[in-house]
């Protein structure tokens, strides 16, 4: 069965993005931070073997362990960069946000992704694979308030084109699925009704047939 890595599996479009893929065949490696959250959500997923591994993935040492279990599986087909922050909620207006959080979406959205896609090259290599990183209108429209997660966003756009380039035997793609029904876009508008957003699953056999194709 092909293997799949994804960050942010525990909740909102990872864990879609899971579901879809399992009950298609994949085995899933999946991350995030909340342990209980991520290992609930995976041992409910079809099909198997299934892999949980609870942990943040600016942590070289998790991004190792996550390449790890892929390898072990069979070797990673796909890796889905779906982890992200705001950083902050309220979102602050650029001037006032603070440099630390600044850096730790850089670090999170941009640098951790870009980190894990190099762990997994030899895996992705041997195998043509794939690498989908999630990407945001936010990256290329100005919106008041989303200057530090906007710009991580254009940030991660622009690495992904440049590894498209630097790597032929990898397709690599950077995808604004819109504004969904998540736990992040209701942080990002706290206190508003969101609703009206379509639910992640609505998007994911868009995000897959143009990846998988």
């Amino acid at each position: 069965m092909p293997v799949a890595v994804i960050t942010g599996a525990s909740q909102g479009l990872g864990l879609a993005l899971a579901t879809h893929l399992a009950e298609s065949g994949w085995t899933i490696v999946a991350d995030a931070r909340d342990a209980t959250r991520l290992i609930s959500a995976i041992d409910a997923l079809p099909g198997g073997p299934h892999v949980a591994v609870p942990g943040d993935v600016t942590d070289s040492w998790h991004r190792s362990a996550l390449a790890s279990w892929a390898d072990e599986l069979g070797g990673a087909e796909l890796l889905i960069n779906n982890a992200s922050t705001l950083g902050a909620s309220p979102l602050p207006r650029f001037v006032d946000l603070d440099p630390t959080v600044y850096a730790h979406i850089l670090d999170v959205n941009v640098v951790a992704p870009m980190a894990l896609t190099a762990t997994l090259l030899p895996q992705l290599r041997a195998r043509g694979g794939r690498v989908l990183n999630i990407s945001s209108d936010a990256g290329v429209e100005a919106y008041e308030g989303w200057g530090g997660y906007g710009s991580s966003k254009a940030a991660l756009a622009h690495a992904t084109r440049v590894l498209a380039a630097e790597e032929p035997q990898v397709r690599a793609y950077a995808v604004d699925p819109g504004d969904l029904r998540t736990a992040m876009h209701q942080a990002a508008f706290p206190g508003e009704d969101i609703s009206d957003r379509p639910l992640p699953e609505t998007v994911v056999p868009r995000l897959l047939d143009l990846v998988l194709a």
